[in-house]
């Protein structure tokens, strides 16, 4: 039954991903920014964590800002969970933590060490995208 449930989510990530992302770059001149952010939770704290993850996803939406796109592990590499998310500007960020702090939720340095209290490890990556291999042959021809 887990397993029929996992491809069940793993399919719909894989449908909704290309649709959420969907834009060209080509008219840009800096391609747009992406935060992949990979997490092993603690064990014990898989649903901890995913509550207060919602509980800021739920900002993102009510602001209207750019929300992540999470994966669930399903089998191969060790990682739980993957985020992928647009690069929010100074002015979104501080929108998104007057929210947060407007709501009771934590934000910089106490929100970090709170936030890992779930976490066993996890990576961020800054990267460009989401953008067509074609962008990427025109970003890397661009002087």
């Amino acid at each position: 039954m887990r397993h029929v449930i996992g491809k069940f989510v793993w399919l719909g990530l894989m449908l909704a991903t290309p649709v959420a992302f969907a834009q060209s770059t080509s008219a840009a001149k800096e391609p747009p920014r992406a935060v992949i952010s990979l997490y092993r939770v603690a064990p014990g704290k898989h649903e901890a964590f995913l509550k207060w993850m919602a509980d800021r996803d739920a900002i993102d939406k009510q602001l209207g800002l750019p929300r992540a796109q999470w994966y669930a592990h399903f089998q191969g590499d060790s990682w739980d969970y993957v985020a992928i998310a647009p690069e929010l500007s100074a002015a979104q960020q501080k929108k998104e933590d007057d929210a947060a702090k407007a709501k009771g939720l934590t934000t910089g340095a106490k929100s970090s060490i709170e936030f890992r209290q779930f976490i066993a490890s996890h990576t961020d990556t800054v990267a460009f995208g989401p953008m067509s291999v074609s962008d990427m042959v025109t970003l890397i021809n661009t002087p």
